[in-house]
């Protein structure tokens, strides 16, 4: 598991641990740097698949698309040499419709680099995390402010993408893409209002329009699922009553990867 010790790298393994598989977290503490490449061949070896839930440590395009090309050259490589029956990526819903913006071109980057090595691959796009505007917050916020981008989303659970990402990796035909989305079409500035409430934070959040094509994208719905989409989970106001919502025992805003990014 290249991600695995956050967020959706996190619950994967603990589905993937709770259905009676072994499970392998990459992590740099153990030996293991994916974009370096170094400890990859035996951490792999004898591993069936490998789930890569990886996400780059910056935002800045070229850096993020060095990350990510890097790192899936390194697991195709190393999963060839250890005859690894399947390479499962976790990607973004709609990341092939904002071209421009620098985060779906890296993703986009991502998904052609894990193609690129003779390991098949399933790639599975998400729509964002329940998590995903709690993590926005936290970062943009200045004082009692946060400024939270207008776009529509579908949100989804970071523990449901972590047991879809199970199935596909023990599936006998996951097929080479899917998409996976929760249960409810809202505006991410909503959803921020409803993190705070459940939070109990005095916090205002201040819509803010992204500029250009980019903009108008997002708040188009560009990263929402087609009518194919796996919709499960729960959506934003049952996750916020969870185990996983903000106040629960195992809520978490992330981390540094330690195998060398910062997981979704």
């Amino acid at each position: 598991m290249a991600g695995g010790t956050v967020v959706a790298g996190r619950y994967a393994v603990g589905a993937a641990r709770a259905a009676g598989h072994a499970v392998v977290a990459l992590s740099r503490s153990g030996g293991v740097d994916v974009v370096a490449g170094t400890g990859l061949d035996a951490a792999l070896d004898g591993v069936d698949v490998v789930v890569d839930t990886l996400n780059g440590p910056s935002t800045n395009r070229a850096k993020a698309i060095a990350f990510f090309v890097a790192a899936s050259a390194n697991l195709q490589a190393s999963a060839a040499r250890s005859g690894e029956g399947r390479l499962v990526v976790l990607s973004v819903v709609g990341v092939d419709r904002v071209p421009g913006f620098a985060y779906c071109d890296a993703k986009v980057a991502h998904e052609a680099a894990a193609r690129s090595g003779p390991v098949p691959v399933t790639v599975v796009r998400a729509t964002q995390f329940h998590e995903f505007d709690g993590q926005l917050l936290d970062r943009m916020a200045v004082g009692p402010v946060a400024p939270i981008p207008t776009m529509r989303t579908r949100p989804v659970a970071a523990r449901t993408v972590g047991e879809h990402l199970v199935a596909a990796a023990t599936a006998t035909d996951p097929g080479e893409q899917s998409e996976l989305a929760g249960p409810e079409v809202v505006e991410l500035v909503d959803l921020a209002r409803r993190t705070v409430r459940a939070r109990h934070r005095r916090r205002w959040v201040v819509p803010v329009p992204l500029p250009g094509s980019i903009g108008s994208a997002l708040r188009g719905g560009a990263l929402l699922p087609g009518p194919d989409a796996v919709v499960a989970g729960p959506g934003p106001d049952g996750w916020l009553a969870s185990d996983d919502g903000p106040a629960g025992p195992t809520a978490s805003n992330g981390r540094p990867d330690d195998a060398g990014g910062r997981d979704r």
